[in-house]
């Protein structure tokens, strides 16, 4: 064994070694745009969409929504005006409602989750999924107030799974090269 000074040889390797991947990584993450180009527009629509998670969970964040019960208080005032199946209206009434807090953590989490996914274009597709099953639940809460919005959202969030649009100007595109699969 090599040593120069404290360091060995073969810690010289495998930090060159990580190094090199992180410098493919981002070879990768620019070489997308000469083959996957054409889903230039969704990539922006994934990156607009990251932005406004990340506006959402550091509101969260930054305000009572996880110190106070608001989301309890939401629920409890639409509860009787709901439009959703029995099992659905009880899980909210007899579950949600008492342990709101690791609700309110979870929605703040899986939203700042989305964010980071949608903006480094990393596991985009399972994240869009997550989104669209966020999109649908808050659909169902809000109703009529948010109606177009949610429904759009989870066309979007949809389409973004379908797509796979993490594959330009985001780092699917570096795994997406190596192992094909459903997931980038």
């Amino acid at each position: 064994m090599f040593f120069i000074g404290n360091v060995s040889a073969d810690s010289l390797t495998s930090s060159f070694a990580r190094g090199l991947i992180v410098i493919t990584m981002f070879v990768a993450f620019f070489e997308s745009l000469k083959y996957v180009g054409h889903l230039l527009p969704i990539a922006f629509l994934r990156i607009y969409l990251g932005f406004y998670y990340l506006d959402q969970a550091l509101e969260k964040f930054r305000g009572d929504f996880l110190l106070r019960p608001r989301l309890a208080a939401e629920i409890d005032d639409v509860l009787p005006t709901l439009q959703v199946p029995v099992w659905y209206k009880s899980f909210l009434a007899d579950v949600l409602v008492p342990y709101w807090k690791p609700f309110a953590f979870a929605i703040t989490g899986f939203e700042l989750a989305i964010a980071i996914s949608f903006l480094l274009g990393y596991v985009t597709r399972p994240m869009a999924l997550i989104g669209a099953l966020l999109a649908l639940n808050m659909y169902a809460i809000h109703g009529d107030s948010g109606e177009h919005f949610y429904k759009t959202l989870i066309a979007i969030h949809l389409v973004l799974a379908w797509i796979g649009a993490g594959r330009c100007l985001g780092f699917d595109y570096f795994f997406y090269k190596r192992r094909r699969g459903i997931w980038w």
